[in-house]
């Protein structure tokens, strides 16, 4: 009895330290997918008329394939990306709002984005027990941008809308009240964004999930 407790012992012992080690390599290439994602041009599609962010699509799939720890972190490199960004003067709007208020574009830039991601996770979380199939992918992949942007303007508008910048934009784009301000401001961009997540966060995450035989 006591060398069948041992061995089982031992047994858990070797699939948590598994468990832990997946967990570590797989949230590690997330992270690097996401910095490099952030950092350079491969994380925007850019179209003759808009720049569309898909940065969002890693968070996703961490949520998908790690969980909520692990869409949490790639959300908080997001978020970092785009404060350093936002600090080197290479996000034209956050960069002119760290002049205003560093603290705002903080919240705006890394706060927002590590709810973005705790939330995705739990979604597809959620989502995950009612069924192990595709439409859970596809939203989940939906849900981050969704989200992203959500606390990302509702963070915007709290900090930034009184003030004088957010004020004449808000005056260029002819509206009268937040709302209207980030409909206008956020518009189709927002839902090229939604739907390029859905369908690529959400195509990717099934399939990789699939292969590794975790749907």
């Amino acid at each position: 009895m006591t060398s069948l407790a041992a061995e089982s012992s031992a047994k858990s012992s070797v699939k948590s330290a598994s468990s832990r080690v997946q967990f570590m390599v797989e949230t590690a290439l997330l992270v690097a997918v996401t910095l490099i994602m952030g950092l350079t041009p491969l994380g925007t599609l850019r179209t003759p008329f808009l720049s569309v962010s898909l940065v969002t699509v890693p968070v996703a799939i961490a949520a998908m394939l790690i969980g909520p720890l692990g869409a949490f972190v790639c959300a908080t490199v997001f978020g970092l990306t785009s404060l350093f960004n936002a600090v080197t003067g290479a996000s034209g709007l956050l960069s002119a709002l760290f002049q205003i208020s560093p603290f705002g574009v903080f919240v705006t830039a890394v706060i927002a984005r590590m709810l973005d991601g705790i939330c995705t996770g739990l979604i597809f979380k959620g989502l995950h027990r009612f069924t192990h199939k595709a439409p859970a992918y596809y939203l989940t992949g939906l849900a981050a941008p969704l989200l992203n942007t959500l606390f990302f303007m509702g963070s915007l508008v709290i900090f930034f809308y009184n003030s004088d910048y957010i004020q004449n934009m808000a005056a260029k784009l002819g509206t009268v009240n937040p709302m209207s301000f980030v409909i206008t401001l956020v518009g189709v961009q927002g839902l090229i964004e939604a739907a390029t997540g859905c369908i690529l966060g959400g195509t990717v995450g099934f399939l990789v999930a699939k292969a590794l035989h975790r749907r």
